[in-house]
């Protein structure tokens, strides 16, 4: 990694100059957090599992016309992408009751929503991605209207995908959460899905036992991180059986070796 520039580094990725203009590379770490970094930790092979979830994930939804920044997966941690400018607004999709929506307003988590809801945050980790209304982006210029309305078609084009494809193989979408980003061609800027997609930022629970397959085991000392998101990427056909550890031990080895 150490032959390409750092560009921007996150809490669970690295950004690296790519090998063309216009691109970057995003490097997957195993680094874990939670309420806005001040738990912190470690999730062996999390950045492995979160390149090929995230990869698989961006490919599809690239299937039905959803604009992504995802260009390739280059190796088992890194993955070629477009660079944009990142809108700073976290897009929160929720169809069960989970997590702050419970605690802000007292309903049971777990609960079946009558509809799903969309909602803003403004990404600021010193204020804590505090919860925003339409009024406060169209007021801070932080997007057009015309950008909201493309955020929000695409957020429900891919929560209707999503829940069809966890469904499928006994997963219950509970919500998850969504960042886009402009790409500029001429004078002309797009929206585009950018970030990533991977149980980092999505509750998995399964539809049958309700156990959790997300990074609630890590925010709520539930142990077995690692095994959940392995779990996540077994059902989605990635991960073989008996090929997690084959590929978390060749990951370790590469990682020994430096490369």
């Amino acid at each position: 990694m150490s032959r390409r520039r750092q560009i921007y580094e996150g809490k669970a990725k690295i950004l690296y100059e790519g090998p063309e203009p216009g691109t970057l590379i995003q490097y997957f770490k195993d680094d874990a957090t939670a309420f806005n970094a001040q738990k912190k930790g470690t999730i062996s092979g999390k950045g492995v599992l979160n390149n090929r979830i995230s990869e698989h994930i961006f490919t599809l939804l690239g299937t039905i016309g959803i604009p992504t920044h995802f260009i390739r997966r280059l190796n088992m941690r890194e993955q070629l992408i477009r660079q944009v400018e990142i809108i700073p607004i976290e897009v929160v999709v929720r169809n069960v009751a989970a997590g702050t929506l419970s605690k802000r307003l007292g309903i049971e988590e777990g609960t079946q929503l009558p509809r799903t809801i969309i909602e803003y945050y403004y990404k600021d980790d010193a204020l804590g991605d505090p919860l925003i209304a339409d009024e406060h982006i169209a007021c801070f210029g932080w997007a057009s209207q015309e950008e909201m309305n493309d955020i929000a078609d695409m957020a429900v084009r891919v929560n209707d995908f999503m829940c069809g494809m966890f469904a499928a193989i006994g997963i219950r979408l509970v919500d998850f959460k969504l960042e886009f980003g402009r790409i500029w061609e001429n004078d002309y800027a797009r929206v585009i899905l950018a970030d990533e997609i991977s149980p980092d930022g999505c509750r998995l629970w399964d539809m049958t036992t309700n156990e959790k397959l997300d990074k609630d085991r890590f925010r709520r000392d539930l142990g077995g991180e690692a095994e959940a998101y392995q779990e996540v990427a077994r059902r989605l056909g990635l991960l073989p059986e008996g090929e997690a550890n084959m590929v978390l031990d060749l990951d370790q080895h590469r990682a020994k070796r430096g490369k």
